[in-house]
Formats: structure tokens, C-alpha cells, sequence
């Protein structure tokens, strides 16, 4: 009696069902699709290898043609295999999101000047923005925050308050907060 070796319980762990392998091929597909959506300048923002930027130039060439398109959103879903996913994925999520990422800005923006205008100590507030974003002007964020002080004092528009939120929101970019 010869004795087989049990390497299929050893293998069992790697065991991937073929219909898996489906089901992940064309969820690449998917995000291929969505990538080849996307205008030039937020595809910029995706971290894509030179091959596929070469095949999703291609597929936008050839959108008219459905068969040759199929096949070759086919090609896409298999370099995709290749390119780093979690980067991909987090390029689309910011694209996908990105009013969100704008709304939390701007929020981030409005108490950062209420924070200005309602805080006793102007002086100390104003250094430790000028030493987070140095570009800002000291004597501009000064005049600013005076007037909206006043403006809130003589309870009259808060047109400095939203000229200096503005002006916050023009000089303190994404990758500075």
C-alpha cells in the first residue's frame, strides 16, 4: 500500500474558490471602469503605473466601440491586479468625497477665526497661526480680527469677520492644516 501525501490540507489556508476568483476580477474591473470615468485632472491625483495610464488613455479612445471596449476593460481589470490598491482606493475614497473633505474645512476654517476673534489673548493666537502657516501677514490678521472685534462690540455686520475668514480660507491650503 503506497502512501499519498496529505498536502491538500497543508494548501488549504491559500485555497482560493475559483468563483473568488471571479468575483475579485470583476472588482477590478469595476475600479478600472471608474478610473477610465475620470476627467485628467483628478486622475492626476491617482497613484496609476505608466502601463495603465497608457490603457485607461486607450479605453477613452476607444469608447465608442463597445466590443473592444469590453475586452479591454478585461486588460484593465488585470493590470489593475498589479497597481497598489490601497493607495488607488484612497485616491478615488477623496475624490469620491471630496465636499465632505471641503465641508470639514471650512468648519475647520470658521473656528479657527472664531477662535480669533473671541480669544482674550489675540497676540498669542495670531503667533501660533503665523508659526503653523508663516506665510500669513501678521499686521493683516491684526487689522482684521480688531475690526471683527468691534463689528461684534457695536453688534453691526461682520463683514471683517468674513473678510478674514476669506482670507484664512485663501492662504491656509489642505496640505497646511
Amino acid at each position: 500500500m503506497s502512501e499519498t501525501p496529505n498536502n491538500w490540507q497543508d494548501d488549504d489556508d491559500d485555497w482560493i474558490s475559483k468563483s473568488q476568483l471571479k468575483r475579485e476580477a470583476q472588482q477590478l474591473k469595476v475600479l478600472g471602469q471608474e478610473i477610465c470615468q475620470l476627467n485628467a485632472e483628478r486622475l492626476a491625483t491617482i497613484p496609476l503605473s505608466e502601463a495603465m495610464l497608457d490603457a485607461v488613455a486607450l479605453a477613452k479612445r476607444i469608447s465608442n466601440k463597445r466590443e473592444a471596449l469590453r475586452r479591454h476593460m478585461n486588460y484593465i481589470g488585470k493590470l489593475m491586479r498589479e497597481e497598489d490598491l490601497e493607495a488607488i482606493e484612497a485616491a478615488l475614497d477623496k475624490i469620491r468625497n471630496r465636499h465632505l473633505y471641503e465641508n470639514q474645512r471650512q468648519h475647520k476654517l470658521e473656528m479657527l477665526r472664531d477662535k480669533l476673534i473671541q480669544s482674550q489673548d489675540s497676540e498669542a493666537q495670531i503667533q501660533s497661526l503665523l508659526d503653523a502657516h508663516p506665510f500669513l501677514e501678521r499686521q493683516k490678521l491684526r487689522q482684521l480680527i480688531r475690526q471683527a472685534k468691534k463689528e461684534l462690540a457695536e453688534n453691526t455686520p461682520p463683514k471683517s469677520s468674513r473678510e478674514l475668514f476669506r482670507y484664512l480660507r485663501e492662504n491656509i491650503h489642505e496640505a497646511d492644516d
